[in-house]
């Protein structure tokens, strides 16, 4: 276990030098942005990265049960996210992915599962390739939406146009962020999602800062992780539901799991992006699963 030197080295507050229990819920970054931590449960440890304009809340119906069943789980608010500190800065995947350091390495954790939702794949991704994976066993892409390349250009010819990007920044998220939410929801459900369910999920991405909504889905439209991908060589798991709108599979899914070395994809039949709230009983038993290494 890394000593206090090391820990606070890394960017940890006095009491938290020693992982768990740390004193109190938020991890400070090496640029000293505070993000708000989730630590629940005992044993190997899951860590939950969240999708774009999402937070740490959207893991509870995994996280719970997990932990019951004998998992460490944890989750922390990307910066400009729910709980965490707001910097204005800072959005792209290097600087993200560090801040994944910083949790890993002031919780002292080893033998991780990552999980990643949507565009917090690039975070796994960059994490791995910039930090290595001393302490990653195995990697979990759920409906990544940004692996492993999503512009379009001469030798990527099925993405799509970079316009198509910036008309969502400038001329919708910037306009009328909440009605676009409210607009696009049911796609991100199923016809058997609750009301009050959309709209939990909708009041969480509205919480999250205007400068980190537009300045993630920058990083994430433009970043091409292609190289790395290929460069991974801890077990890799993607699972993708075959409805998913907002990051659909042929363009994002099958790709990614096709560039990483002996990746397993599992296609969920009529699932949306938002297959942890409408399949969380089939993901959390593949979640169970696949760290267990069964999966």
């Amino acid at each position: 276990m890394a000593g206090a030197d090391e820990a606070l080295a890394a960017g940890a507050r006095p009491g938290e030098a020693k992982g768990r229990p740390h004193g109190g819920p938020y991890i400070r970054t090496r640029d000293g942005v505070e993000l708000f931590c989730r630590d629940w449960g005992t044993g190997k440890p899951v860590v939950f990265l969240s999708g774009w304009a999402l937070a740490s809340d959207m893991w509870g119906y995994q996280m719970v049960p997990l932990s019951e069943r004998g998992l460490r789980c944890i989750a922390y608010d990307r910066r400009g996210h729910g709980q965490s500190s707001d910097p204005g800065r800072g959005y792209d995947y290097d600087t993200l992915a560090d801040d994944l350091a910083a949790v890993l390495d002031t919780l002292d954790l080893r033998d991780v599962t990552l999980v990643g939702h949507s565009m917090s794949a690039g975070e796994m991704v960059r994490y791995l390739t910039r930090h290595g994976d001393r302490r990653i066993a195995r990697v979990l892409f759920l409906a990544p939406a940004n692996t492993p390349f999503l512009l379009k250009t001469p030798d990527n010819p099925d993405g799509i146009d970079a316009a198509v990007f910036e008309h969502l920044r400038n001329n919708v998220f910037l306009r009328d962020y909440a009605g676009w939410l409210s607009q696009n929801a049911d796609p991100f459900f199923v016809p058997e999602t609750s009301a009050a369910m959309k709209d939990w999920v909708k009041d969480m991405m509205l919480r999250t800062s205007m400068k980190a909504v537009i300045d993630c889905n920058r990083a994430m439209t433009t970043t091409d992780f292609r190289a790395e991908l290929a460069r991974i060589q801890v077990p890799a798991l993607v699972i993708h539901g075959d409805k998913d709108a907002s990051a659909p599979i042929d363009l994002t899914g099958r790709k990614t799991a096709k560039l990483i070395p002996g990746a397993k994809l599992k296609v969920y039949e009529g699932a949306p992006h938002g297959l942890f709230v409408t399949h969380l009983d089939r993901l959390n038993g593949d979640l169970l699963a696949f760290v267990k290494g069964e999966g």
